[in-house]
């Protein structure tokens, strides 16, 4: 299989929380044989703490410097799926990194899905105990024109393995 990834080694999958970029990433790995991380995982191993104790303890800004920090090792590497946490892209430097070191895709997901897909959730920090739809719709107009400038957009509404032929359709040669 000879993948068409403008010339970088890495796929980094970014689009907001619940939009299914871990579940989508495991899967495309062992498809197209790379290795799989999610830098949210990665980042409460290195520290100790889940994402909430971070932003709860350190603030969003010391958390965005060690997804930062850890975006920039991992890409270090070849043959890796990223899962990158949803806010990830905001950061310039950090969009500099992955635009320099991977193919990016953006799992794009109408507020709607990702609500039902969200409304039980409580360890992430940014929508625990706030009004669902609205903080939702805040985040993505924040970051809705980086998603756009990725490398490939997908739509990841229905079937996951639906999605990941969509991608792998996309990106081989």
């Amino acid at each position: 299989m000879i993948l068409s990834l403008n010339n970088k080694d890495n796929i980094t999958l970014c689009g907001m929380m619940g939009s299914g970029k871990s579940a989508v990433g495991k899967i495309l790995a062992k498809k197209i044989n790379f290795n799989f991380i999610d830098t949210d995982k990665l980042i409460e191993e290195k520290t100790g703490k889940s994402i909430s104790e971070i932003f709860d303890e350190d603030g969003e800004n010391k958390f965005r410097k060690i997804e930062q920090t850890i975006i920039c090792d991992i890409l270090q590497n070849k043959k890796i799926i990223v899962s990158l946490g949803g806010g990830a892209i905001i950061n310039s430097e950090t969009r500099k990194i992955i635009n320099e070191n991977s193919f990016s895709i953006y799992l794009n997901v109408k507020i709607d899905i990702l609500k039902k897909r969200l409304k039980k959730s409580r360890n992430r920090p940014l929508i625990f105990g706030k009004d669902l739809h609205q903080t939702l719709t805040e985040l993505f107009k924040k970051r809705e024109k980086f998603y756009k400038k990725t490398d490939l957009i997908i739509t990841n509404e229905k079937n996951i393995n639906e999605t990941v032929n969509n991608i792998i359709k996309n990106i081989i040669l």
